[in-house]
């Protein structure tokens, strides 16, 4: 029996993300899986603000703090992947891309600068957690897409074309199906998974 297609889509929160794995056959997009990734261990000081958290420390502290929550995020995001890629093929189901929503900032400045801004602190954790399922998708060998979430609408329209506005209430109307939590992170990762599974 020949594997399915599916990709997985996430939309990262400080310490989480929500993650949908999706198929779309023939048009017709199907939830196999979504759950909350915790990338943080319950009750590690910092862990899930921890560019706030490194703010207090000395330079070489912070540097080392950022370091350390970073593996530990990235080695729970591969472990969590896995895990949703292991599930899918028992399910005769290939994953075989995923997506990610990004922010729409710009590039970060080094850590020092970082570390003085309270506004690009908000933006490196972001980033970090973000970066964190980046690294833990190529460690996996699985691609990633990354899309901006103001652009995710116009990323719809290029891989689907006249079926794109029918794909986005398809996907707005799963939540009867499938039943809660089927809000903006759930959506929004359904379509960046199924714009990834254009691109495969």
């Amino acid at each position: 029996m020949s594997m399915k297609h599916a990709a997985i889509g996430v939309r990262m929160h400080s310490g989480w993300g929500a993650l949908v794995a999706v198929s779309n056959i023939d048009g017709t997009v199907e939830v196999l899986e979504r759950r909350r990734m915790a990338v943080t261990t319950p009750g590690t000081a910092g862990a899930n603000q921890p560019y706030h958290f490194a703010e207090r420390l000395e330079f070489a502290e912070a540097e080392k703090f950022l370091e350390k929550c970073f593996a530990t995020s990235k080695r729970l995001a591969v472990s969590a992947i896995r895990e949703v890629i292991e599930e899918l093929s028992a399910r005769q189901y290939r994953v075989a891309a995923s997506g990610m929503l990004l922010a729409s900032g710009r590039a970060l400045p080094p850590l020092a600068k970082i570390l003085a801004s309270h506004a690009l602190i908000h933006a490196a954790e972001g980033e970090f957690f973000r970066e964190a399922f980046s690294k833990a998708c190529a460690d996996l060998e699985l691609r990633v897409t990354g899309l901006r979430e103001r652009d995710l609408e116009e990323h719809v329209r290029t891989a689907f074309g006249k079926a794109a506005g029918g794909m986005q209430r398809q996907v707005s109307n799963l939540g009867r199906s499938v039943g809660p939590p089927w809000t903006t992170d759930q959506k929004t990762a359904t379509l960046a998974a199924l714009v990834a599974l254009g691109k495969k």
